[in-house]
């Protein structure tokens, strides 16, 4: 049985923000955190980075079909998201 695990990183959000499903735009510096439970289903969540809280990503929810994409999904994430220039 799989371990649920993440990843997190630390980015800058493009002009416009994030979009979450709690509190709407986040912008700024910011912390992705990419989640893999036991049944492979993926959450991608930001906080303000250095926050308590954590935010879903609007959207941010996938299955994936090995356990093995956690870590190539985080990173490609993380460079969807970092655009401070936009």
């Amino acid at each position: 049985m799989l371990m649920s695990s993440h990843r997190s990183g630390d980015f800058t959000a493009a002009p416009g923000g994030v979009w979450t499903e709690e509190v709407g735009v986040v912008t700024g510096q910011l912390t992705l955190r990419t989640e893999l439970a036991d049944d492979l289903s993926l959450t991608l969540k930001v906080q303000y980075k250095d926050a308590d809280e954590w935010y879903v990503v609007r959207g941010g929810h996938a299955t994936l079909h090995d356990a093995d994409d956690l870590e190539p999904v985080h990173r490609l994430m993380l460079g969807v998201l970092d655009r401070p220039e936009g």
